[in-house]
């Protein structure tokens, strides 16, 4: 079930399926609803899922002036508030997982759980395997056909306006976000951060991020890319269902989650 809801920032289209817990899936950029595939249904089958498609995305019209993750997060606390009423987990997958860190440093008491996939903290010059894969990443190229298919099948603003939107996205790729360790620090929701061993975002840069948000899990899932929820959907979703699920972490043999200790033991 799809319609829109009238936000401050943004007339937002959603979307809506399955019952339980409220569970917001954030898509990534350029991308649509329809673009989680199996993953979707999964996170149905024991959730209330919404799925909405921001700012100059699938079914929503795109604002004056350039894009921002920020303004992106604010649409979303807007949308938790407004449409959901009150905390959810948060699933973010690339340009969904940054809004689903920020929604979270800004507003612990509307998230519950975070997932992140395939996130980044820092701009495309610090985190990008490829950095200079932007400069090829032009409205008419390749590499962008994919996306302008979905953006022209749904837009409401039209076809003719799909190079603006591809250099928005593109320009706040580059500079965008900026996030410090101390930000990433003041998250309180329990987060797992998902990637894939051959990631778009390099490995270091994925275990600085899951380095710097406490607690934090990191799975990095073999023999897949940036676009791991449709390479490993079912292995995706059992890694967030038991996220979801699970309580408090305990492992037999902590190191980074052992408690603090003025015993000078050590492990046998």
């Amino acid at each position: 079930m799809g319609g829109y809801a009238d936000l401050p920032g943004v007339r937002t289209w959603y979307e809506t399926e399955g019952t339980g817990d409220p569970l917001v899936l954030l898509h990534g950029g350029f991308c649509t609803n329809d673009t989680w595939g199996a993953l979707r249904a999964d996170m149905a089958a024991g959730n209330r899922v919404f799925l909405p498609e921001r700012r100059a995305h699938g079914h929503t019209s795109d604002v004056a002036g350039p894009l921002s993750y920020q303004d992106m997060a604010g649409d979303t606390v807007a949308f938790l508030e407004a449409v959901v009423e009150g905390p959810a987990h948060l699933v973010g997958w690339s340009d969904g997982g940054v809004v689903a860190l920020l929604v979270a440093i800004a507003r612990p008491d509307l998230v519950r759980k975070a997932v992140v996939v395939g996130a980044n903290f820092r701009p495309s010059a610090e985190c990008f395997a490829e950095p200079a894969m932007l400069d090829a990443m032009t409205p008419d190229s390749t590499e962008l056909a994919f996306f302008r298919e979905l953006y022209e099948a749904v837009a409401p603003d039209g076809a003719d306006h799909w190079p603006v939107v591809a250099a928005k996205v593109i320009d706040m790729w580059r500079t965008q976000p900026t996030l410090p360790p101390g930000d990433l620090a003041r998250i309180e929701a329990p987060t797992l951060v998902i990637a894939g061993d051959d990631d778009m975002m390099t490995l270091e840069h994925t275990t600085a991020l899951y380095r710097a948000i406490p607690g934090a899990q990191l799975a990095v899932v073999p023999g897949a890319s940036h676009l791991v929820p449709l390479e490993k959907p079912a292995l995706v979703a059992r890694l967030i269902t038991e996220h979801l699920a699970q309580g408090e972490v305990e492992t037999m043999l902590p190191v980074r989650r052992a408690p603090a200790s003025t015993s000078g033991a050590s492990a046998p």
